[in-house]
């Protein structure tokens, strides 16, 4: 009875090899050609069609688990691209299907980008105006063009040569700056104001080594979860490079303390000149 229980068992639960990453040539059938069914399951028009199509069914989305991914990405952005492993076991793809990390993103860009403009004595129309450049080009277009970047670099240079059959998936460079960019986003744009106008923007030694300081660690940030983003996926090859621009952001902290120049009266300027 054992053995007849155990060979119904393997009739109904086949055992599958999961693979850590996409490939041209997973679910082929015996006669080497794609099922149907699993062709438009894994085509890119079919997950960004599925991803868009739950923006819009917030009853669907994740936001505690979106939540605690926020979290660990200031603690333990190791943990966060973990679970993108998991995921890969599971559903067969690297990059987010779920976009309430993307929602919750997006509202804590709108409120420190209020906050920004409450911090400046912006009025009401600059501020709309400015959260509409910071939603628009600064995250989204920005954001855009990162990812495509990323995703050709590391497509064309960075696959391993007996890994030619895997790339990355353009949705998972872009989830990958989003992680990066949300650290970045709350140092800046909402830590920084509470300096701002009593510390950072008093002209003196304190206020541009305070705000210098945000940045640099602002913007490593950046630098280290897009490089653990990209070493997490066990096809791409010397991603340790990814961490080069480290070397040049030092110096530019350090010539920065040197000459005197406020990273945050540069940026304020800016903003303030973007809504004239």
């Amino acid at each position: 009875e054992f053995l007849q229980h155990t060979c119904k068992r393997n009739v109904f639960l086949p055992s599958r090899k999961m693979l850590p990453s996409t490939s041209v040539h997973s679910s082929v059938q015996g006669n080497g050609v794609l099922n149907s069914r699993d062709a438009a399951r894994h085509t890119a028009g079919a997950k960004r069609y599925k991803y868009l199509r739950r923006l819009f069914r917030f009853r669907q989305m994740d936001f505690e688990f979106a939540a605690w991914q926020m979290l660990y990405l200031f603690t333990s952005p190791q943990r966060v691209y973990r679970n993108f492993h998991y995921r890969k076991q599971t559903k067969d793809q690297w990059a987010r299907d779920d976009p309430a990390f993307l929602v919750l993103l997006s509202i804590w860009l709108c409120v420190s980008t209020i906050g920004f403009g409450f911090v400046l004595d912006m009025g009401f129309f600059e501020t709309i105006k400015l959260l509409l450049w910071v939603v628009f080009i600064d995250c989204v277009g920005v954001g855009l063009l990162i990812a495509t970047l990323m995703w050709f670099i590391s497509n064309k240079y960075l696959v391993k040569r007996q890994s030619r059959d895997y790339d990355v998936e353009w949705g998972y460079a872009f989830d990958v700056h989003l992680n990066a960019f949300y650290p970045l986003l709350v140092i800046l744009h909402f830590i920084q104001l509470f300096f701002i106008n009593h510390v950072i923007l008093t002209d003196t030694f304190i206020g541009y080594l305070v705000g210098n300081t945000l940045w640099l660690v602002a913007v490593g940030y950046y630098i280290y979860v897009t490089f653990l983003g990209y070493s997490a996926l066990p096809f791409l090859k010397n991603t340790v490079i990814l961490l080069y621009p480290f070397a040049p952001l030092t110096l530019l902290y350090g010539l920065s303390l040197a000459l005197g120049w406020n990273f945050t009266h540069t940026l304020c300027s800016f903003y303030k000149y973007r809504v004239k």
